[in-house]
């Protein structure tokens, strides 16, 4: 438990240097003087949506961290039985890498001003994000006809567990971009529609990466590492 520990207190230090950097922490309205300023930000005010979102990515991240743990802890059990993975999950995580590079581009088009191309990047990234999504559906459906149910092996159930934790991230990040793509097509490009495209941005790289992480739990590439936090853990 001692690695877990140490997991959250690097979590908790990064979002609180995050916060002092942003002036979040800072109460100016108890300064003295004529003139009440933030330090931090560049002495702008801390961008609220910005904040809520990097807190968010950070209970996400430990809820996560959390479900990788009791991964590697399980997984050492006799009956532990790693099911054969669909092939449509390497479709699914290029569909996701593509949607994650599209709406990089819809941020950097939103700042540059060029709405025509940050619509159709929103909506590739979006139309890649919903292919993504029912080849997860298509995944669970055929690891279902085949036989690997959640309640017949651990290891099917840390597969469920897992991708449909992500998949229900995934569902409200959806929600969030097109809310985002009707915005986009009533407004003119500006600094509040440009920081409303940044965050779909990164919160899609944050999915992406993981995607990659929880991807590499299931098939296996981080076998060696769950002996070490298994030993450690325990």
């Amino acid at each position: 438990m001692s690695v877990m520990a140490f997991f959250f207190i690097f979590v908790f230090s990064v979002a609180l240097a995050f916060l002092w950097r942003e002036g979040v922490l800072e109460a100016p309205w108890l300064q003295e003087g004529e003139i009440a300023a933030y330090h931090g930000n560049g002495g702008r005010p801390p961008n609220a949506a910005k904040t809520a979102l990097f807190i968010f990515l950070g209970v996400a991240l430990c809820l996560f961290s959390l479900l990788c743990a009791a991964f590697f802890m399980r997984m050492g059990s006799y009956d532990w039985q790693s099911p054969p993975l669909p092939r449509i999950l390497w479709f699914n995580t290029a569909a996701l890498v593509a949607s994650s590079g599209a709406l990089h581009r819809a941020s950097a088009a939103a700042k540059e001003a060029s709405p025509q191309r940050m619509k159709i990047a929103l909506w590739a990234g979006a139309v890649a994000s919903l292919l993504f999504f029912f080849g997860q559906l298509w995944a669970w459906r055929q690891m279902i006809a085949e036989g690997f149910y959640a309640s017949g092996n651990p290891a099917n159930a840390f597969f469920f567990l897992l991708t449909g934790a992500h998949a229900l991230h995934l569902l409200g990040g959806l929600v969030a971009l097109f809310r985002t793509i009707a915005r986009a097509a009533l407004e003119k490009p500006g600094k509040s529609l440009a920081a409303t495209v940044e965050l779909c941005a990164i919160y899609w790289h944050f999915l992406l990466a993981i995607w990659l992480l929880l991807l590499a739990l299931l098939v296996g590439w981080a076998d060696n590492l769950g002996v070490i936090c298994r030993r450690l853990l325990t």
